[in-house]
């Protein structure tokens, strides 16, 4: 381990960042966590990271004030897989419904006719 790191040994993965911040002490609230994360003060593995509830696991580096945080496995754990990540290429070519085609889906009802003497139209309790 390099001498530039401060070693954090987790004893379960992923955890997420905004309860990192706040497992460490770094700050006093979930609510301050993510403000920092997402104002852009908060670095992971060498890159601003904006998103709040990002999954870290072993080997990954937290940068934050100034210092550097390395994250570790315990013996004891047991390591969860990172999840593999779609190229962005079968993202885009993956089919997406379009809000028209889940609105077809929908059941369309029509809307009761206005009475003619008041111009409301009849509630149902139903």
């Amino acid at each position: 381990m390099n001498e530039d790191f401060i070693e954090i040994e987790l004893e379960e993965e992923p955890i997420e960042l905004c309860n990192l911040l706040k497992v460490l002490d770094l700050v006093e609230t979930g609510g301050q966590a993510k403000t920092l994360i997402g104002e852009g003060y908060v670095g992971v593995n060498y890159e601003i990271c904006t998103i709040k509830r990002k999954k870290l696991y072993s080997g990954d580096v937290l940068s934050f004030d100034g210092e550097q945080f390395q994250l570790t496995l315990s013996e004891d754990a047991i390591p969860n897989p990172r999840p593999e990540k779609q190229p962005e290429q079968q993202r885009q070519n993956a089919p997406q419904e379009s809000s028209a085609s889940t609105a077809k889906k929908r059941k369309r009802t029509k809307k009761p006719k206005v009475d003619e003497k008041t111009g409301r139209r009849p509630i149902s309790f139903g």
